[in-house]
């Protein structure tokens, strides 16, 4: 068996995802769970950490790289922030070392644009954007990280030059359940309403002002002319997308395109929205993109 470089771990605010990791970026050994900052900050990171390496039976000398929550200002350690315009090499830098821990513990810094016309904040998708990208990347990309927040980021080389943050998948949460609208999504199924969400996606990107509109029209077209909550619930989804893709292609559009960096039903639908739209898109698995952010993070702070 090849032996471990490294432990690899991405600490959203939800979820937890771990992996053992060999010199050459491969993954030897997974764990996954629910396990985020907002549980973690109640039972202990340490205690959660060691748990996780316990079960894939990581040696004890082995370091440990982490981004995401984990070094917000509620999580294990605040990391702090690399400023915009952000060097991808500077982040690296900036790791901090959690104290008072047997092994040798870093979590990645996020990224900060203090700007007060657009302040925002990432932690984790600045690993992501490395894994992607590279240090050496060249001229102006365009990335779209689909997710609870959404963000848009413009690399121009390998530096975020600046970023938005967009609450879709938050809001989709919020409106499917807490609103008048979780009466039209009751029931759904997995079905795909394929028609539904593209109609949903122009019309937003076409008249992102009504969005408020559109939404309730998920409910009265479903009273009006009938329809099945999956279909509704595949219209709050492109409604929202629409909008959020409104303002990220608003900009100039690279000739390139966008990079999409998603996995799973959110790249899919990301993928549908945009090709309705006629964007051209390059596809990065997101899982892919954060583990080979990390390797890259953890060959330079533990160089032999």
């Amino acid at each position: 068996m090849t032996e471990p470089a490294f432990v690899a771990v991405d600490w959203g605010t939800s979820s937890f995802r771990l992996w053992l990791v060999d010199h050459a970026g491969q993954v030897l050994a997974e764990r996954r769970s629910g396990e985020g900052m907002l549980a973690a900050a109640k039972t202990g990171f340490s205690g959660v950490l060691q748990s996780h390496l316990a079960a894939v039976e990581a040696p004890a000398h082995l370091p440990v790289l982490v981004c995401g929550m984990a070094g917000a200002k509620t999580g294990w350690i605040e990391a702090g922030y690399v400023d915009t315009p952000a060097p991808l090499a500077a982040v690296l830098k900036q790791a901090a070392r959690v104290a008072g821990e047997a092994r040798d513990i870093r979590i990645l810094p996020g990224i900060a644009q203090r700007d007060a016309r657009a302040p925002d904040v990432m932690r984790g998708e600045e690993t992501q954007l490395l894994g992607a990208l590279g240090l050496d990347a060249a001229g102006e990309t365009l990335v779209c990280m689909p997710g609870t927040h959404s963000k848009w980021v413009r690399v121009k080389g390998a530096g975020v030059e600046h970023f938005s943050t967009f609450m879709t998948g938050e809001l989709f949460s919020v409106v499917s359940r807490e609103t008048i609208l979780s009466l039209a999504v009751a029931g759904a199924d997995d079905a795909e309403d394929v028609a539904s969400f593209k109609a949903a996606v122009i019309a937003a990107y076409e008249a992102p002002a009504f969005a408020a509109n559109l939404l309730f029209g998920a409910r009265s077209r479903q009273l009006l002319f009938g329809g099945t909550p999956s279909a509704a619930r595949e219209r709050l989804s492109g409604t929202l997308i629409g909008v959020e893709l409104a303002a990220g292609l608003s900009g100039t559009l690279p000739k390139a395109g966008v990079t999409l960096i998603a996995s799973g039903r959110l790249a899919m639908l990301y993928q549908l929205a945009f090709d309705v739209l006629s964007v051209a898109v390059t596809p990065i698995d997101a899982d892919e993109a954060v583990r080979r952010g990390l390797s890259m993070a953890a060959a330079v702070i533990w160089a032999k």
